[in-house]
């Protein structure tokens, strides 16, 4: 599976977004740069894994957590509460496998939300980002019975039915818009097959709002867009598909918005979404360098000022599939 930061790094991303005419280095170069790779995906979900060495990525998902847990959609956590308490087995607790899961912040905001002994499986491809989950994993459901984790370090892009033998649930937090249609199609499949819901939260589906407006704004939006679709990723196109496979699968799929609402509380996430942002637009179509340059200081003056707000659109997808094992 290629991940965000693969993406970034392999297709000349952000640190790569040019000189100027005079030789110096452009203010959405420099914001891109100094964000790094994942945070040029900033949209696209930094809940994904990073290769190796990539130090920022912990820092970036740090800065997104609060702003990930205002924006999920709680209305979807009552009917995934009733069929996670009617599964066969259910008194023996319940067996959660988290895709991409980052630093665990799915766990930390979802298990204190569901009652009863859990197991969580988290999966990741980074070492790294495994050890920090597990160090912070949540201790206690909703009801104060256990939770305890164990990890995978995989392809999640490879998850069949057989990967998910036992499980009660899979989660994941901003992965689909970075997986391809085949593997959406995949995961769906080994959900069905399984027989195991699906909470995925926090996919972009390509808008953004910024108040006070600019000129740029839609310009900036389309091309950061078209970045996010490079090569076979979905991007904002994800959820539409996740959408059509689980209904395949003869899953019904709930969907709800949870979009980040980034106002003076988030300065320092503001700017660097900000500079993720502009630098993937730039990437994407380069001859917006330019103007990108004084567009990203006039949005980062607003922001350190307090006076810019931006939502970001996201959307939550919970998919139950068709009962197996009696459950109802």
């Amino acid at each position: 599976m290629t991940t965000s930061a693969d993406m970034a790094t392999s297709a000349g991303g952000p640190r790569s977004v040019g000189a100027t005419a005079s030789g110096g280095t452009s203010a959405a170069a420099e914001g891109a740069a100094a964000s790094g790779a994942a945070l040029s995906m900033a949209g696209r979900g930094g809940d994904t894994p990073a290769p190796e060495g990539h130090q920022y990525a912990p820092q970036w998902l740090e800065l997104r957590e609060s702003a990930d847990a205002d924006a999920r959609a709680v209305d979807l956590l009552d009917p995934l509460r009733i069929r996670l308490a009617n599964l066969p087995g259910r008194a023996t607790g319940l067996t959660v496998h988290d895709l991409g899961c980052g630093t665990g912040s799915m766990g930390r905001w979802l298990a204190p939300r569901l009652d009863g002994t859990q197991q969580w499986v988290l999966h990741d491809q980074d070492p790294n980002l495994l050890r920090l989950a597990t160090a912070r994993a949540p201790r206690a459901a909703a009801d104060g019975s256990p939770v305890t984790v164990t990890t995978r370090r995989g392809d999640i892009g490879r998850l069949t039915a057989a990967d998910l033998a036992g499980a009660s649930l899979v989660t994941a937090s901003a992965l689909l818009d970075v997986l391809t249609r085949e593997e959406i199609e995949a995961l769906a499949a080994a959900c069905a097959g399984s027989g195991v819901p699906a909470l995925l939260t926090l996919s972009v589906v390509g808008r953004v709002d910024l108040v006070p407006a600019h000129p740029l704004d839609a310009e900036m939006a389309e091309a950061f867009n078209a970045h996010q679709r490079a090569g076979d990723l979905l991007g904002p196109d994800a959820i539409t598909v996740a959408c059509e496979a689980f209904a395949q699968h003869g899953a019904t799929v709930r969907v709800h918005p949870s979009p980040w609402q980034l106002d003076a509380r988030h300065t320092a996430l503001t700017e660097e979404w900000l500079r993720g942002w502009v630098g993937a637009a730039c990437v994407q179509r380069p001859e917006l360098t330019e103007r990108a340059d004084a567009y990203l200081r006039d949005r980062l003056r607003a922001t350190a000022a307090g006076e810019l707000r931006v939502v970001v659109h996201h959307s939550d997808l919970l998919a139950l599939p068709r009962p197996t094992g009696g459950a109802s």
